[in-house]
């Protein structure tokens, strides 16, 4: 049987696997896409999503979003909210590798005709600024002891140490520092990998791209001019990356302790050992959290350096501060990540952990946790398409609570890194996207290759799913002009 044929249609972008689709299977498992992107999807993504429906704990759904497909553990764009009173569990592989990998988006006041001519030089700085590729460090030296107060303070130290304003923290997920982060839980291996990395894009996926809000892409002209974005033609930045290194081997480690403690311990049996898990509640558990909320740290600590770099550069290339070049942030948003949350569910609040791997929290208008400033638009949600195509800027809404206002990270792979550098030559791409009018420096052609738009869905219909499903809203697509590609 196809896994399609087992879909109840829930509706045109909302399908269901029931319960009795597989033993265990505590709640049913719900998938987001169009018809063509669910018909699309790697079938081991059925798989692994009703293998998250067996966990303990697990309330409602387990959840895939427009973007889903093929991971460790949870599919990339899963989601699932475990209940803490219940017996829920905390999964890594339900968070992912690259802890609080996450997206950075900041305007500017510049129009494409003043960035043209410089967008050669533009990128070429950013690309000496902050490192890319894999094994690559940062400018900022610390002790191991200084990393241990980063991993535990996050972007507020940045703020004391003069790398960024004030009113960043604000545009910050979490403020910037997930409080309750333990730099005793970690290991001396995890700070060994993250102590040179801060300020550094990493590899695969992550890039740093300069973009422009084209006058046809502007979906809605008051939510845009509400998050800086206030004219056609605005040059913005945008960048990807998370905890490198360092977040990895928080993940490996308790990974390792998860699976020795999780059947002996705690009686708990799972299909696949990359779900390894143990009780929220356990020592194991709350270790676990505690030491995840450094790898968030870190993260955050990495984007804001990262930032102060941009900043620098524009500053030299356009001989005016950053300030007078309005290079102001809309938001900081986290994939990766598992956070306690209160939410409704079957008309009573319970608090939940709330799993997101390859998944944004989209928070909708008057919530708490979200700034000022944006109480009445709902979170700005910042999705990255593919190097070739575009990326969007979108909103949070009140029907997201059915996600536990959750929605897709990106436009999601749908071939491997492999196969794409077999049918891509990197040296070819580079000089078809220049083409375009998109000037890109890579640490590598085969890098290049591998993030082929060719390799990615359609981000278009991606959004569109998301958006007709209730999820998130489109403010703005932007078309990228240059990047930097790790």
């Amino acid at each position: 049987m196809a896994p399609i044929d087992v879909l109840n249609k829930i509706s045109d972008v909302i399908w269901e696997v029931p319960v009795s689709y597989k033993d265990g299977m505590r709640v049913p498992a719900r998938i987001y896409g169009t018809e063509k992107l669910i018909r699309e999807l790697d079938d081991a993504v059925y798989d692994q999503i009703t293998n998250v429906a067996t966990l303990p704990g697990i309330t409602k759904y387990a959840l895939c979003m427009p973007d889903g497909h093929f991971g460790y553990g949870f599919p990339i764009g899963g989601v699932a909210a475990m209940d803490v009173d219940q017996g829920g569990v905390i999964s890594p592989g339900g968070i992912g590798f690259d802890i609080n990998c996450g997206m950075r988006l900041v305007t500017t006041n510049l129009d494409y005709k003043e960035v043209k001519p410089h967008i050669k030089q533009l990128v070429d700085k950013l690309y000496e600024r902050v490192p890319a590729g894999v094994g690559s460090t940062g400018f900022v030296k610390l002790s191991r002891n200084e990393f241990r107060k980063v991993a535990e303070q996050g972007a507020q130290w940045c703020i004391h140490n003069g790398y960024g304003w004030e009113e960043d923290l604000e545009l910050i997920e979490e403020q910037g520092c997930l409080k309750g982060a333990d730099a005793k839980k970690i290991s001396e291996k995890a700070i060994d990998r993250g102590v040179h990395q801060i300020g550094t894009l990493g590899s695969g996926n992550h890039y740093l791209e300069i973009q422009v809000a084209k006058r046809e892409n502007i979906f809605d002209k008051n939510l845009a001019k509400a998050m800086g974005i206030t004219r056609p033609d605005q040059v913005v930045v945008m960048f990807h990356c998370g905890s490198r290194g360092f977040g990895h081997q928080v993940a490996t480690d308790y990974l390792q302790s998860f699976l020795k403690v999780m059947d002996s311990k705690y009686g708990i049996k799972i299909l696949d050992r990359e779900l390894a898990c143990a009780p929220f509640n356990s020592p194991e558990g709350q270790a676990y959290f505690s030491a995840m909320k450094c790898g968030i740290n870190m993260s955050f600590v990495n984007r804001q350096v990262i930032l102060h770099r941009i900043r620098e550069v524009f500053s030299q290339v356009f001989e005016r501060s950053p300030e007078d070049l309005g290079m102001h942030m809309v938001y900081d948003v986290s994939h990766n990540t598992a956070k306690l949350e209160k939410h409704i569910v079957d008309g009573k609040e319970r608090s939940l952990l709330v799993h997101r791997k390859g998944a944004t929290r989209a928070f909708g208008p008057g919530m708490s946790d979200l700034p000022y400033r944006y109480q009445e638009t709902g979170q700005p949600v910042i999705i990255g398409g593919s190097m070739e195509t575009g990326s969007y800027l979108l909103t949070g809404v009140a029907t997201g609570d059915q996600t536990f206002f959750s929605t897709a990270h990106g436009s999601g792979r749908t071939m491997s890194r492999t196969k794409a550098r077999k049918t891509w030559q990197g040296q070819q791409l580079q000089k078809e996207m220049q083409q375009k009018g998109i000037y890109v420096r890579s640490t590598s052609n085969a890098g290049l290759a591998e993030e082929a738009g060719g390799a990615y869905k359609d981000v278009d219909e991606v959004i569109e799913a998301a958006e007709l499903a209730g999820i998130s809203r489109r403010v703005v697509r932007l078309t990228p002009i240059g990047n930097v590609k790790g």
